[in-house]
């Protein structure tokens, strides 16, 4: 423990952002991090407690008040070294993690909870900056290989760990450049791609081969499903050229509304908006790219994807945005003593939102109104929550002004026809059914193919898909080997 009474010397440092017209000039990051004075101080208000629930806060299990303790004593490098040990990628964790360990923080209770994302996105960003963050080749190969199938945090966590393994390990990616929904899913002004593209480099010189622009068997027709393909493969041919198959791949086809009007121009996925603009940001040039410049933009959805949607929107130029949540508006803050050490249910405004958003609580689309087939309004109405069911409230109908409409509402299931394709077997919820017990976890019904991340536990946060892939590389790893030293 660094400073016993740190806690109670020193408020919490928050992270700053550049300002909002200077931001939503580009789409370059904007969080200005900790230096090293601020990092040290916010680190001494680790309590150390003696049962640490922020540990099991973190999906990943970070050993959180031992790095503390390091960033308070200026021991950067076993800082460093400690972070590294549960969890692969913090650069990515340390920019778009929700931080439930914060929220698990026993300082939270009745206080603000240590800045833990923020001590972790500076521990990573000086480990770069140092040239600590290394490549870990293994010492001797095994001569097994495994393909890993969808490049997302769940598939890259996997790969690099069953590399350090000494598997010869080949990753997969149907679009054109690796990092799944982090790079094409992700805004640029959230996590530039660069840190995407370091991991790469580093994971090569580890042994591992990439693919892009491979699908893994096949897409149904008319899919709205990023696919930038160029060649494809057959379950078969996999489980034939490889000792293990993981199947990595994102829960990626998004929840429709099917209310009339529906087929009008302009009414489109979150997840056809956002991953043409990071194409774009990438140097690609697009015929047709959606943009928001001149429009008025209603986006349907209140999480993080709906955020992001804003942010973009708000960059292009949109002459007004507009965000709908079909919730209730929740409380400002929560209710600590209720709900600690659980996420909490209270309102969250994101830095998107911040930068200009209307956003509208209890309120569903009854039609989508059109002239000349594309979308010139929505016609919604106010609801109300009454013994569990959704009502409409009488006399609150409206119409809304939209020249775009952004529908953000979650995503349902990976594509059932990947899955099929495999003969896999899935869950009530359509995903690859496959448990996470200690002995046989992520094994599917189809001999040596395994599943990890979104494409087995349906959509999720990214530190729980790096999870889900560094549990899945010690399960393949114990079924090549019949043991395993890879942590779990």
């Amino acid at each position: 423990m660094g400073k016993v009474t740190g806690f109670m010397e020193y408020e919490r440092i928050e992270e700053g952002y550049k300002p909002v017209p200077e931001r939503l000039k580009n789409y370059a990051e904007f969080v200005i991090g900790l230096d090293d004075n601020q990092a040290k101080v916010q680190s001494a208000r680790c309590m150390d407690c003696g049962t640490p629930f922020c540990n099991s806060g973190c999906p990943v299990n970070n050993i959180i008040p031992d790095f503390n303790d390091l960033v308070y004593r200026g021991d950067w490098k076993n800082a460093l070294t400690v972070l590294h040990s549960t969890n692969n990628f913090p650069e990515f964790t340390g920019r778009i993690c929700p931080a439930p360990c914060e929220a698990a923080c026993t300082l939270n209770v009745n206080d603000d909870a240590v800045g833990i994302k923020s001590i972790e996105h500076a521990i990573i960003d000086r480990g770069w900056a140092e040239k600590w963050v290394v490549p870990q080749p293994p010492q001797h190969k095994t001569g097994k290989k495994v393909a890993v199938v969808g490049s997302g945090p769940a598939g890259m966590a996997a790969a690099q760990q069953l590399a350090r393994a000494g598997h010869d390990v080949t990753l997969f990616e149907k679009n054109d450049r690796i990092g799944g929904l982090l790079r094409y899913g992700i805004p640029d002004f959230k996590m530039e791609k660069s840190h995407i593209d370091l991991r790469v480099t580093q994971m090569e010189k580890e042994g591992v081969t990439f693919r892009t622009g491979v699908l893994v068997g096949e897409m149904p027709k008319g899919s709205k499903v990023t696919n930038w393909a160029k060649e494809t493969i057959s379950p078969a041919q996999l489980q034939k050229d490889f000792d293990a198959v993981v199947l990595t791949g994102g829960s990626e086809q998004s929840r429709d509304l099917a209310v009339p009007g529906r087929d009008l121009d302009g009414i489109h996925f979150a997840m056809e908006f956002l991953p043409q603009q990071n194409k774009v940001n990438a140097g690609d040039k697009l015929k047709n790219q959606l943009r928001a410049d001149g429009k008025h933009v209603i986006v349907i959805g209140g999480g993080d994807t709906g955020s992001d949607c804003v942010g973009t929107s708000n960059r292009h130029g949109a002459v007004s945005v507009t965000q709908f949540e079909l919730m209730p508006e929740p409380p400002a803050e929560e209710n600590r003593p209720m709900t600690w050490p659980n996420w909490p249910y209270k309102l969250r405004t994101s830095s998107s939102h911040e930068e200009g958003c209307d956003r509208e609580f209890a309120i569903s689309t009854k039609e989508f109104i059109g002239e000349k087939g594309k979308v010139t309004g929505l016609k919604t109405v106010r609801v109300e929550w009454k013994d569990g069911k959704m009502v409409e409230v009488a006399g609150s109908e409206q119409v809304l002004k939209a020249d775009l409409v952004l529908l953000a509402m979650g995503f349902v299931s990976p594509v059932a026809t990947v899955l099929d394709a495999f003969g896999i077997e899935k869950d009530a919820r359509g995903n690859a059914k496959a448990s996470t017990d200690f002995s046989g976890g992520y094994v599917t019904n189809v001999p040596k193919v395994f599943a990890a991340g979104d494409i087995r536990r349906g959509q999720s946060l990214v530190v729980w898909a790096i999870r889900e892939g560094r549990q899945a590389a010690r399960a393949v790893d114990e079924f090549l080997m019949g043991f395993s030293e890879l942590p779990r």
